[in-house]
């Protein structure tokens, strides 16, 4: 029961820092290159306005979700900053489900990133530590 407990502690912690990286290094890119990155997700960054809004989600929401993800996978971090963590990452998802209704599913590039967040949340709420989670 123990040796259940730690693996699945350490595979959501793995997963934490897989979580944190990916979101910081797409953060980086979006700073470097927000034109590329903002065409690639179908966008148009038009004016100061644009280029704001562009940063305040795919900088500022990408490295809060980084920071969140590297908290919640130390060892003795609350099980509770994982969870919300996969709440950020099944937010994007859920809000493409919505405008499906609306306009489509997403496409390419696009597509693939929701399923990966859908993966990544889900698995994180998956692996979710039951019962008293060991100290190292």
């Amino acid at each position: 029961m123990a040796a259940a407990i730690i693996t699945r502690w350490s595979l959501r912690s793995q997963l934490l820092k897989l979580v944190a990286t990916a979101s910081s290094l797409a953060a980086l890119m979006a700073m470097l290159d927000p034109d590329r990155v903002a065409a690639s997700m179908g966008l148009f960054l038009v004016g100061v306005n644009g280029y704001s809004q562009f940063y305040a989600i795919y900088v500022g929401m990408r490295l809060a979700t980084a920071y969140l993800a590297l908290q919640a996978s130390k060892p003795d971090a609350p099980s509770v900053l994982g969870d919300v963590t996969a709440l950020f990452l099944l937010a994007q998802p859920v809000g493409r489900f919505v405008a499906a209704f609306a306009i489509g599913l997403p496409t390419g590039l696009l597509l693939a990133v929701c399923g990966v967040e859908l993966l990544a949340g889900l698995s994180l709420l998956a692996l979710r530590p039951r019962g008293k989670v060991p100290s190292p």
